[in-house]
């Protein structure tokens, strides 16, 4: 027990040198090396500020102002994991008292003048109030960085990434909405590796997953805006949504990212290409109440249809409400 008593760090805020100095000499036959001494309450905040300790035996009454606002503020400067005991000092514990304390945030009293056994048994209860605390602190931070990783991967592609499907079907319902409300345009670009399924019977699907990262990187590139989106539609498909986006800037968009795939300059031999390409359709509108969402990526699916129909390694421009095949 002594090595972790030594490691506490206790000030104590008392007015009167006599009482100081027994106290101190208490903690210090507790293996308490060095504590922190204040006599006043302003001096005991700055000490607070700059050493953080543990516990702090506190005196109600000070010749600036009193304990309560002392513990009141030391309560305001505590952050995360920061959290102190507060033991108050007192000649006589009137229920008012008592009551002001917790409300202000002490967790104890200790009546003067201080006995040194309860002194003792008291810091180690304490102590133990403070390891607890800290525990639960860093179990907590432990749990909340847990849970923001299974939060990533349950909305990641788990091969390129990027988003997954289930993130883009939420991502592109907000995005509808929000649209919706500021009566704006927003496009959708779906992506297709030109014969992918030859890619990999030619190269191995260890290429073929080489080739989908390449495409989900190039996609993701195109996105300069935090209410835009890439994502893993399926298979070899990708999905861009661009909010607030005429189909003048989509074609644009789905024309670079095409570009930029073809510049890679992938190998594929089973294509009339010689290199992996992509095919995108393309759709905008601008979305209102009466719009069902479903028609919108059923027409950007169409238009990925007739690009590839046109040849592949192109873009094609639909219109809300092409969902028939040609």
């Amino acid at each position: 027990m002594s090595k972790i008593i030594n490691k506490l760090r206790v000030l104590v805020v008392e007015d009167n040198q006599s009482t100081a100095d027994t106290i101190k000499a208490y903690l210090e036959r507790m293996d308490i090396r060095e504590p922190l001494m204040a006599a006043s309450g302003q001096a005991a905040i700055e000490l607070f500020k700059k050493n953080r300790p543990d516990i702090v035996l506190l005196d109600v009454m000070l010749p600036d102002i009193d304990g309560f606002e002392v513990a009141k503020q030391i309560r305001a400067l505590e952050q995360g994991g920061d959290w102190a005991a507060i033991i108050f000092l007192t000649n006589q514990a009137k229920d008012e008292d008592l009551a002001r304390g917790i409300e202000v945030g002490g967790d104890d009293y200790l009546i003067k003048p201080v006995s040194e056994v309860v002194l003792n048994s008291k810091v180690r209860a304490m102590r133990r109030l403070v390891e607890m605390q800290r525990m639960l602190v860093d179990v907590t931070h432990q749990m909340g960085t847990a849970n923001m990783e299974l939060q990533r991967l349950s909305t990641t592609d788990g091969l390129t990434g990027i988003a997954n499907r289930r993130f883009f079907d939420e991502s592109l319902l907000r995005e509808w909405r929000r649209c919706t409300r500021m009566g704006a345009a927003m496009s959708l670009i779906m992506i297709d590796v030109d014969h992918f399924k030859l890619y990999n019977d030619t190269y191995g699907h260890q290429a073929g997953d080489e080739c989908l990262k390449a495409v989900a990187k190039q996609a993701a590139l195109s996105i300069t805006r935090a209410t835009d989106m890439a994502a893993r539609y399926g298979g070899e498909e990708f999905v861009l949504i661009l909010g607030e986006t005429d189909l003048n800037d989509a074609k644009w968009v789905a024309n670079l990212v095409r570009q930029h795939i073809s510049d890679l300059r992938l190998p594929h031999e089973a294509s009339e290409f010689e290199h992996v390409t992509i095919s995108c359709g393309v759709v905008s509108v601008k979305p209102n109440v009466k719009l069902p969402l479903e028609t919108f990526v059923h027409s950007a699916d169409h238009a990925l249809y007739l690009a590839k129909k046109q040849g592949r390694n192109c873009v094609v421009s639909g219109e809300y409400g092409q969902v028939g095949q040609a």
